[in-house]
């Protein structure tokens, strides 16, 4: 919590510019394209990084998908998760969050940069709708970061339960499934402290619809947990004591 304090107060003014900036050219009848906001968000992210002392190592990326939308989904252990992602993903990919978290001030501003979408666990026919626009965009070439674990309190490097529901997104539209697994994402904004701290990202070969045709969305959602628990347990049993 230190650090999520000190990065929020010394990087409030770059995060501030940065999303006036978008909000007052669209209101002006501009617009700034996809890739355009994603460079913005990825400067702030590296200005809280840079001001956290956090560092991020990433691995992966040649397995994303060279065309096409497709859904990420990684295992949920904090706030800087979204974050670390994103700053390892080079092209533009947004996210999908619980509409009460992304109430947040600067929570909220972020979701409005990066055109993200808020989901209402508390309101079924909203949930279903949002569902329908994500995968709608998907099929035109959109990538979602999606937290199928739903929460990460206390979550760790530890799994919880993946739930089925959250494989829509993708299967609806036979879009492909890339499970991503983070290390150590709860350490940044979860310890009370200011110490440098580094983080992993890893994008695993994607699913594609020719794999997962046939199963159910339970099916899906334990192979792509599976999946993930084996890339943790391979990266930490390689770390050092």
């Amino acid at each position: 919590m230190l650090r999520l304090c000190y990065v929020v107060v010394v990087s409030l003014p770059f995060i501030i510019y940065y999303v006036c900036k978008a909000h007052i050219i669209e209101h002006r009848g501009g617009s700034f394209s996809e890739e355009r906001r994603y460079r913005m968000a990825r400067r702030c992210i590296r200005i809280m990084m840079r001001h956290g002392r956090i560092e991020t190592e990433s691995t992966g990326q040649e397995f994303l998908p060279k065309e096409g939308g497709y859904v990420m989904y990684s295992n949920h252990q904090g706030k800087f998760d979204t974050l670390g992602i994103m700053i390892s993903h080079p092209k533009p990919c947004t996210i999908v969050m619980d509409y009460n978290r992304s109430q947040l001030p600067i929570v909220d501003a972020f979701i409005d940069l990066v055109s993200g979408k808020r989901l209402d666990k508390s309101n079924m026919k909203s949930q279903v709708k949002t569902i329908l626009e994500i995968a709608e965009e998907v099929k035109k070439g959109r990538r979602y970061i999606v937290f199928p674990e739903g929460g990460y309190d206390h979550n760790k490097n530890d799994l919880q339960k993946f739930l089925p529901g959250s494989f829509k997104c993708a299967t609806r539209v036979k879009a492909p499934i890339v499970p991503v697994a983070i290390i150590d994402s709860y350490k940044p904004f979860g310890m009370n402290s200011l110490r440098k701290v580094k983080t992993q990202v890893h994008f695993l070969p994607p699913i594609c619809f020719e794999e997962y045709s046939g199963m159910t969305t339970a099916e899906i959602a334990e192979m792509v947990k599976n999946r993930i628990a084996e890339e943790i347990r391979a990266r930490l049993s390689h770390c050092p004591a």
